[in-house]
């Protein structure tokens, strides 16, 4: 019997121990291990990783600002999250919401102090 895939995404961040203590504060991460450099953390049983920039790899750096990725977070309270987010540094790109052009549905976001943009919506387009 197959295990099915998994999805997860691995954040390349300047510095690993404050993305995992930000994540881990303002998200409510929690972190799973810690390799010095490399964590594994999860929000709600989703796991991600943050991999800290690797100067002789210029694949491996913090988007700064400018990324085509964002990251989906879905909660039974995105007001909060952005609000949590905020508080500890991020910056909000855009205020939770009640209507989309495919109907009711409260999404806003922010882009974390690494550069990595997050979406912050409640569960409806999952059903």
């Amino acid at each position: 019997m197959s295990t099915p895939p998994v999805i997860s995404v691995m954040l390349i961040v300047p510095d690993a121990d404050a993305a995992v203590s930000w994540y881990r504060d303002a998200l409510g991460a929690t972190p799973l291990w810690n390799l010095g450099g490399v964590a594994g953390l999860e929000i709600g049983g989703a796991p991600f990783f943050v991999h800290q920039v690797n100067p002789a790899n210029p694949a491996e750096t913090s988007p700064g600002g400018v990324t085509s990725v964002r990251v989906e977070l879905f909660t039974d309270d995105p007001d909060g999250v952005v609000a949590r987010a905020a508080a500890a540094g991020a910056t909000t790109t855009a205020v939770v919401s009640h209507e989309m052009p495919w109907g009711t549905h409260r999404q806003g976001g922010f882009t974390d102090p690494f550069g990595h943009r997050w979406s912050v919506g409640d569960r409806s387009p999952l059903g």
